[in-house]
């Protein structure tokens, strides 16, 4: 096996499908790794869910995690080349959702074809930023979020696994907190901005300014803020649009 496959093979827990007609790689929620989307499917009408696993978590524990979404962008953007071959979006949710912006861009520039859709959910835009009630926690707040997470995911919350995680966590908010883009630039392909109806740490109302990072629509489904986690048919079919060729 050559260093190229080995590199690749740790950007996802299993290979993206061949048969697809479509993909979408999405991206894990600060503190956690690609094994948070395992109640999505990996296949629905065609189109194949494909989480990407980033370095400091789970699998890739050994590895340094990224500083910066500029730095996660640049990454991503070139890891995921071999696998944009068919119609593709990207989704991010809290904070992923500014990485997986900053990875459209990114792929956009270096000119791949750009996602047929950005999906946001539950994240101010970059210009709005930093924002989050995560961001002024301490610790010991920090980790019972975790908590809650990991039950929400079906998980059993082992102290061990809360204190492993909540490294990763805190690193991932301060990431977060050094983030903001006063002038974002466009992207060429539509968004989806995705509210959910009983959030209180991001109100759907403050999501308003996607609508500078490109075309945007703005959709409020019903849930709290961990709802995406169980894969919600009303979220799943924001995807059933993507074209079946590239």
């Amino acid at each position: 096996m050559t260093s190229t496959t080995t590199r690749r093979g740790r950007l996802f827990l299993r290979e993206p499908l061949p048969e697809a007609r479509a993909r979408v790689f999405l991206l894990p929620y600060s503190g956690c790794g690609a094994s948070m989307y395992r109640q999505w499917p990996v296949l629905h009408e065609g189109i194949n869910f494909c989480p990407v696993q980033l370095p400091g978590r789970e699998n890739r524990m050994r590895e340094e995690p990224f500083d910066s979404y500029e730095a996660m962008a640049d990454a991503l953007a070139e890891e995921l080349l071999p696998y944009l071959d068919r119609p593709y979006a990207l989704f991010g949710h809290c904070s992923s959702a500014l990485a997986a912006y900053e990875t459209a861009l990114r792929l956009t520039e270096r000119g791949a074809a750009p996602p047929a859709r950005l999906v946001v959910s539950s994240e101010v835009a970059p210009q709005d930023g930093p924002y989050g009630r995560f961001l002024e926690m301490t610790d010991a707040e920090l980790a019972e979020e975790l908590r809650d997470l990991l039950v929400g995911m079906g998980g059993e919350p082992h102290p061990g696994l809360i204190d492993l995680t909540l490294g990763v966590l805190r690193h991932d908010v301060e990431v977060n907190k050094r983030y903001h883009v006063p002038e974002p630039r466009r992207l060429p392909c539509p968004i989806t901005s995705v509210g959910w109806s009983r959030d209180t740490g991001i109100e759907p109302r403050l999501m308003g300014g996607w609508t500078a990072c490109g075309d945007t629509e703005e959709v409020v489904l019903d849930g709290d803020h961990y709802a995406f986690v169980a894969a919600p048919d009303a979220l799943l079919r924001l995807f059933t649009d993507l074209p079946a060729t590239a």
